[in-house]
This record gives structure tokens, sequence and C-alpha cells, in this order.
């Protein structure tokens, strides 16, 4: 049969010739595509036919010639653990059945029990001085432990002694301990046997007696049991030794592997309780027959088999979509368990021999890295480097450096390797640099690895490499399929969206990770490679794209540029942490032609969307609360959408973001005046083929709202574009006052434009009701003289509660205080006409009287309407005293004249007004007497019934 190949001919080269650290001199900005690193290939866990072969006939004969009671968690039945076998070398059922044929043709080992005479405690006392010099014989004694033996014939079998049972040339002894009761020997002993089922282990243990004077007896006498066992021994023949107990059991009762404490049993009944021995055993082979055993060490064959075995836990664990934990099947333990104890295996070399076959199992099938603690520990725990031999310091040096080299490559491509679409990602990274420095720090690492780098320092230019690596292979992917400019800004563009959420995924996961496992400063790192490589390709393209006229789909392309390389930047330290000077400071300056384009662009996209909100607009309340209509909304949306393209333009040059600024606030005022004319126009066009008068005064309301929310929105201008902040940035640069007289003039022009449009729009509606109160107010001195004043101005009244509160249902409250106060004015000024025309008639003066009193109520409104100095007027004040004049009688007058003179000397306690909410009277009109229908109780404009349109 074909021999395993050597270690030597497959071994893979040592770490520093497998990885070729290359820092990219990205500081230039002159970086060609990086050649691939040439890595350490791993190590194949896969084996040729040959050796397989010489595999499968190792574990066959290992189960076939299983020794000792099966332990607890193993496999009992050979045929179970046949069929695992036949499973995971892949054997067809005829292969199977021809070699296990083939095994069994095969000489039996040499079957030998590993018994190991660890110490014993509280035995038999038999020298003078209470103590004994003990020592153990041990055998195994064949042909007499069956299983149908009698009791008497078992019990006569436990007292027989070795010497007497066993040939002196299979016993053996262990040293003499002298003066003791609790012995220590720690000795092991290989002791051969043909049947396990009629073999039987014994152990006698004796007190060695030594020739001594009465004398020196006397001399270590101590108590009264002393000197009765002087007078014991006088009987018994001279160097005789004294028997402390025995140990006898047999075989198959025996596990492949014990660790116990035996009681010692007497030869009689005296002295039943003799202490107990500690014993370990272990069933071993001598001379197995497989090719495997003779032509390689047992190290070897115990790796070769592991890594078969694990192999196919792994692939099963992955045809079953479920990750392998680590742990190994009850029949893969049981086969491992079996041929190491055959092979005599120790501890250390099974822990070594886990780690080669599980790093490289590792680096050619997925499962948890997690797995490798376990024998990293155990090697760390059990580590003499005087044990292992040459060639196997050399393997085990090299799976060291093969690992090292295959977890820098993962840490390299750990952004694809470790995605964090993967929930269990960050865990499995976690888990690899666990090993990694748990790997490092081992005693065996740095022995055998003394030239290994510090692993920080690896792991950083990985991590460099591997970022580089994918901003390449980013930009690749990102490559346009047409070439043209639009398409290469496009493909900039996605690859610099593309770096800032992998920058986001470091700040939030990675360099936490990284920093916990190494103190690296991953984040940090990688936003230092990839602002050089961004900047380079960023220059490079806004050099060819603004050496020419900027169309608008560049402009844009351009702009959304610059924001994501505002962004990109932010995720940087700031300036007073940084180390030098970065590629990407002043990066504006390479975007300012394009400058000019993005304004224009900024503005006719606004004025085009507010043509199409005018276009859209119905000129209709959009509700009850909200009376502008929608293209208000919209214009207030535009308006919004300017200022955040400023906010996100931010230019940093103070003197050029002033500029930029005004002129902002100069196209976002062109647009309100825009805007106005538009709205209007529309109203034009709407009442145009509207026959309803009613419906012309609607909308000529809604334009009234619509303007008046522009004029809102306007006025936040400042806030909305920091004008504060711009201030303070600015004022180094500026001459004082320039900003005020600039930004704000432009505004208040604005604002004054806007107030004339409105005030426009309020006269044309207040002159639509002026004609209609003229009318009533002029109707009342025709009225028969036999109506009462308080009902002659009834007409009057109701005209004008139906008409205000139609004004106060379409106005908001600011346009309708206007209304309000031109219609005041003007039925102030229709008042003085009429009562001048009327001087020579008392009753029309009356009634002019009781009218203006009624007004001044109805204009009120009970703090509603216009407050009292706006109707107090000069014209107020003096046509009421006229009215009163006029209306009185002669004695009235004569008594008013008198109280005058009367109140000059003495002022009046107490003056009524309308902040009481009562008209202000003489005390010549306290006898006045009215019908309280007249005078409403509440706002007269704001009735139950619903809104007439506006009288015609």
């Amino acid at each position: 049969m074909a021999t395993l190949p050597t270690h030597s001919q497959r071994r893979p080269p040592l770490l520093r010739q497998a990885i070729k650290i290359r820092r990219h001199r990205v500081r230039k900005l002159q970086d060609p595509l990086p050649q691939t690193i040439q890595e350490i290939e791993p190590p194949s866990h896969h084996f040729s036919p040959e050796e397989r072969a010489l595999l499968y006939e190792e574990a066959l004969y290992t189960v076939l010639h299983r020794l000792g009671k099966p332990e607890p968690n193993h496999v009992r039945e050979a045929s179970e653990l046949l069929r695992y076998l036949q499973e995971a070398f892949h054997t067809e059922p005829e292969e199977h059945q021809q070699m296990l044929q083939q095994v069994r043709e095969l000489e039996k080992p040499v079957f030998c029990l590993k018994a190991t005479v660890k110490q014993a405690k509280g035995i038999l006392g038999k020298d003078v001085s209470g103590f004994s010099d003990p020592y153990c014989l041990l055998g195994i004694e064949q042909g007499m432990g069956t299983a149908g033996g009698s009791p008497g014939s078992r019990r006569r079998q436990q007292k027989a002694v070795v010497k007497h049972t066993i040939p002196e040339e299979q016993t053996h002894r262990t040293q003499v301990i002298t003066q003791t009761l609790n012995p220590v020997w720690d000795e092991t002993f290989i002791l051969e046997f043909e049947d396990i089922k009629s073999s039987s282990f014994h152990l006698d243990m004796w007190d060695l007696d030594t020739v001594e004077s009465v004398r020196q007896k006397l001399g270590e006498l101590t108590d009264l049991h002393g000197l009765r066992r002087i007078f014991k021994e006088a009987r018994k023949d001279k160097g005789q030794d004294d028997f402390l107990g025995n140990v006898v059991l047999r075989l198959q009762d025996l596990r492949c592997r014990e660790d116990q404490w035996y009681p010692l049993e007497p030869c009689t009944e005296t002295y039943p309780d003799r202490g107990q021995c500690h014993l370990q055993f272990q069933f071993i082979h001598k001379r197995r027959a497989t090719a495997a055993s003779r032509s390689q060490p047992s190290y070897t064959v115990h790796l070769h088999l592991l890594q078969q075995l694990v192999s196919h836990e792994v692939t099963q664990h992955q045809a079953g979509s479920t990750s392998w934990d680590g742990s190994l099947s009850p029949q893969a333990a049981t086969i491992l368990f079996l041929h190491a104890t055959q092979k005599d295996l120790s501890d250390f070399h099974q822990s070594m021999a886990q780690w080669l076959a599980y790093s490289r199992v590792y680096q050619s099938l997925e499962f948890p890295s997690s797995c490798l603690l376990h024998p990293i520990t155990s090697i760390e725990y059990q580590w003499i480097q005087g044990r292992l031999k040459a060639e196997q310091r050399e393997e085990l040096a090299t799976s060291f450096s093969s690992l090292l080299a295959y977890g820098l490559s993962l840490l390299r491509r750990f952004r694809t390797v470790f995605p964090l679409s993967v929930s269990d990602s960050p865990a499995r990274l976690q888990s690899l640099l666990r090993v990694l420095v748990q790997m490092c720090k081992m005693k065996a690492f740095r022995e055998l690895c003394p030239d290994s780098a510090p692993l920080p320092r690896l792991v950083t230019e990985a991590l460099r490499t591997g970022t580089v690596e994918w901003f390449h292979l980013k930009q690749q992917h990102h490559q346009p399929m047409v070439q043209g400019m639009l398409e290469a800004g496009k493909a900039l563009l996605s690859l610099v969206q593309d770096i800032i959420g992998d920058l986001h995924q470091c700040q939030r996961t990675w360099n936490k990770i990284f920093h916990n496992a190494l103190k690296i400063d991953f984040f940090s790192m990688a936003f230092l490679e990839l602002q050089w490589l961004v900047a380079k390709r960023v220059q490079d393209h806004t050099a060819a794209t603004v050496s020419g006229p900027v169309s608008p789909e560049m402009g844009e392309s351009l702009f959304q540029l610059y924001i994501s390389l505002k962004e990109f930047c932010q995720l940087g330290p700031a300036p007073s942490e940084r180390d030098g000077v970065l590629a990407l400071d002043s990066f504006h300056r390479w975007f300012q032609p394009a400058v000019p384009s993005w304004l224009q662009k900024t503005y006719s996209v606004a004025l085009a969307r507010v043509q199409r909100a005018v276009q859209m607009d119905k000129l209709v309340p959009l509700g009850e609360l909200t009376k502008h209509s929608t293209s208000a909304v919209d214009l207030s949306t535009c308006f919004a959408q300017i200022s955040h393209t400023a906010r996100q333009l931010d230019w940093p040059d103070p003197e050029e973001a002033f500029m930029i600024t005004v002129k902002f606030v100069e196209d976002t005022c062109r647009l309100a005046l825009v805007y106005c004319s538009l709205i209007k126009a529309r109203a034009r066009e709407l009442a145009a083929g509207q026959k309803d008068q009613g419906q012309a005064a609607n909308m000529l309301c809604v334009v009234v709202n619509d303007m008046e929310q522009l004029r809102l929105v306007i006025g936040k201008l400042p806030t909305q574009l920091a004008w504060e902040a711009l201030e303070q940035r600015v004022g180094a640069v500026l001459e004082p006052g320039q900003l005020q007289n600039t930004l704000h003039a432009q505004l208040q022009s604005a604002l004054a434009g806007l107030g004339h449009e409105i005030r426009t729009g309020v006269r044309t509606l207040a002159e639509q009701l002026e004609v209609g109160i003229a009318k009533h107010i002029k109707n009342l001195v025709g009225i028969k003289e036999s109506v009462l004043p308080e009902d002659a101005i009834l007409p009057l009244m109701k005209f004008l509660e139906v008409e205000l509160w139609y004004m106060n249902t379409n106005l908001v409250q600011e346009n309708f205080s206007s209304l309000l106060t031109l219609l005041w004015t003007h039925t102030l000024t229709v008042l003085v006409e009429v009562a001048t025309s009327q001087r020579s008639c008392p009753l029309a003066s009356s009634r002019l009287k009781i009218a203006l009193q009624s007004l001044e109520i109805c204009f009120y409104a009970e703090g509603c309407g216009l407050p009292p100095e706006a109707l107090h007027t000069a014209t107020f004040k003096a046509l009421q005293r006229d009215l009163e004049l006029q209306a009185a009688s002669s004695r009235e007058l004569i008594r008013k004249y008198f109280c005058s003179r009367l109140q000059q000397q003495k002022p009046p306690k107490r003056s009524w007004g309308l902040s009481q909410s009562r008209p202000p009277t003489t005390p010549l009109s306290r006898s006045c007497v009215w019908s309280c229908s007249v005078l409403p109780t509440c706002c007269p404009w704001t009735p139950m019934a619903p809104a007439t349109p506006l009288s015609s």
C-alpha cells in the first residue's frame, strides 16, 4: 500500500514569504490598481485515494480491536461505528465489505494494559514506628478471570498473592517508599495480555521488612502498640515482608480508560480497612498490523484521521444548512477516542492534532472560528517545547503561520466575508480576531515564530490594503457602460455614496470590534485612505467637466457630487484633531465654476414650479381654517426647497457665501413678485368666465390671502438662510453695515411690494362694499318721518352683517382688519357728506347720530374688529359732535351749554368708553332710548345663517 506523503513535501511557505504587505502611496494621488497579493495556499483537507485507503484501514482496525467497556457517551455497537466510517470515507458497500474482510484477516495487535500506580492513603503501619515501608507487586493473571467462575473461586483469586499466581518474569515491582502511611509512586507499567475476558489485574502491597537489632527497634518504640509489634515480629521469620492488601480487577470490567481509588483488600478478615490505592488504567495496542501504523508515527496517523472525520462533520452540517459548532458526533468522538487510546497518544499530542486538523479544515470549509479556541488553550496549558520533535515543531510553526496568513486575508476582505446583511457577521469577525489574538499570545507561537511582526501591525496593514482593494473593486463595479462625462459623473457619485455608506458601517460597527480586540482605530485609517483615493478622482472629473459650459444635467450631477463630498468630509476628524492636511480640504474650489449654473438651475426649477402651481390653482380655500389656495402651499414648499438648497451648499468661503446668499434672496423676492402677477392673472382668467359676481369676490379674497401667506413666508428668510451665522462669518471680510444694506434692503423691498399688492386687493374688495354702504346711508334721510330712527337704520345694519360676515369668513385676519379700516374711513366720509347736506333737518341728524353709534358698535364687534383708537379718529369725533348739536332742540342746546361750563369747572368722576363695551354718551343723550334690536349684542357680521354672496 501507498504511504502518506511527508509533511515536508506539502508544507506551505512561511508567513513572511506568504504575505506581501504593500502600502499604497496615495498621498501624491497616484495609485495604480493593486496587484493581487500572493497568499499562502491553505493546506488541503482532502487526501488522495491511496491515503484515504490507509486511513480507512486504520479506522476499521481500531473499531474491530476495541478493548474495555464503552464510555457513557460513546457508541456501544461496532456495527454503528462501521456504518459511520463508511459514510465519512464515502465508501461504496462492496468496497467497504472488501476492506472490512481484509482488516479482519490482519494479525491482531498485542493487547496491553497501561497501569499507573499513582499513590495510596491510609495503609496499615507494620513497623515499630507506626509506619510502613510499602512497595507494590503487580501483573496480569491470564486464564483465571472468566465471567462464569463461582463466587468462591473469585474470592480465592482475590486472596491469592501475586508471587504465587503470576510468573516472576511477568511480575512488576514499584519502588519502596520508606516510613509512610500515604506513599506516592506515580510509576507506569505496560502489562501484556491475550484475552481480556480471561485476564485479571493483580496488585499486592507489601511492607518491606529489614533486619534490625532489638536496640534499634526499642529506639523507634513510641507506644504500647509498638511493643506488641516487636513481640509479633519476634515470632516470624527474619526478612519476611508484611502483607498490606491487594487489588484484583477483571479486565473486562474496566473501561478503555480508568482513573479511580480502589480499596485494599485483606487476605484474611483481620484489619479489613487497609486503606486505598489510586490506579490509572488504559488499554493500548502494540505492533498494530495496519500499513499506516507500521510506516508513520502514531501522532501523524491520528491527525489525518481527525482531519478526515472533522471534514465529514462540517460537510454534513453544511448539507443540512446548519453551522457546525465544533462538537463531534458520538460516532466520531468514539472512534477518535479509541484510536488515541490504543495508540497511547498523550493529551498534549491530541490537542496538537486537534489544532492542526481544525486549522487546516477551517481554511477550506466554513465553520465558526471559535472552535479553534479550545485546542489553542489546551496547547498553551500543556506547552513544553522539548516534548516535540523537530518536524513536529516545524509543522506547528507552519500551522501558526498558515492560519495567521489566512486570517489576515479574511480581514483584508472582511467587507465581503462578513457582510452586515448576515446577522451573525459581527460575531464571526469578533471570534476570528479573538482566535488570532489568543494564538499570537501563546508561548508556543512566540517560541516557534519569533520573527512574526506584532499582530496589530499586521492587521492594520491588512485592513489598509483591503480598503484600497475594496475601493478599486467598487470603482470597477460602477464603471459606466457608455463613456461620457455625464455617465462618468453618475458613476463617481454612486462610488462616493457607497464609500459614505461603508464609513457609516465602520463608524457604527467595525471600528468598535477592531478597537476592542486590537486597539486599532479602523475608522480613521479607512477615512484617510479613502479620502485620498476619492480626491484624485473628483479633482480629475471636475477639471474635465467645468472647463466649458455646464449643462443643466451636468450641473445637477456636480451638485449632488458636491453634497456627497460635504457629507463625506463631515465624517472625518475635526481640523483641530488632524495630523496634517487632507486631500479633500478646500474641495469646494473644484466646483466653483459650476456655482452660477446651480443658482440658475435652482431659480429655473422654482419658477417652473410656481408657474405650474398657479396654472393648476382653482383659487379655492383649502379648508375652513386654511383660507389660502393650493398655489400658496406649493410656493411655500418651493421657498423651503430653495432654503434647503442654500443650506446644502453652505459655501465655505465667507465672501463668496455672502454673494451666494444675496443671489438666493434676490431670486426668492423675484419669485414672490412673479407669483403676485401670475395669481392676479389667474384670478382675472377664472373671473372672466364667471357670471356670478360673488364667485369673483371669493377668488379675489383667496388671491389676497395667498399674498398674505407669501408675505409671511418671505419674512422667514433671515431664519431659514441663517443670516446671523452668515453675519458672524463675513464680519471680517465685509464692511460694517454691508449685509444690512444689502440683504435687509432686498427683503424690505419685497415685503413693501407684497404689501402694496395686498392693499390693492383689499381696496378692490372695499370699493365693492362702499357702494352699498353709501346707498343705505343716503337712504336714511329719505325714509318717512313716521319711521322710528332705530328702524330706519335696520337695512344698513343687515347689509353690513351679511357682507362683513362673508369677508371675515374668506379673508385672513390681517386682510380683514385692513378691509375694516378702509370701510370705516369710507363710512365716516359718507356720513360727513350726508350730515353736511342735512344740517337744517333735525330728524335726519337724529337718524345719522343713531347710525353712527350703531356703526361704531358694529365695527368694534366686541373687540374682534377695529380697536377704539382706530375707530375714534378726528373725523369721527367731529362728526359725533356735530350730529349731537344738530339733533338737539333749543332747550337741550342751552342745557348742554351750561353742563359744559360746569364740567369745565369740575371734571367728571367717570367716563364711559368702548373699552367697557358701552357707546360714548353725553349728559343729554342719556334720555334717548332706542330699540335693543337695533344694537347687536354680539359681532354683527357673525350670524348663524350662511353667508350670501356680495350684493351687486
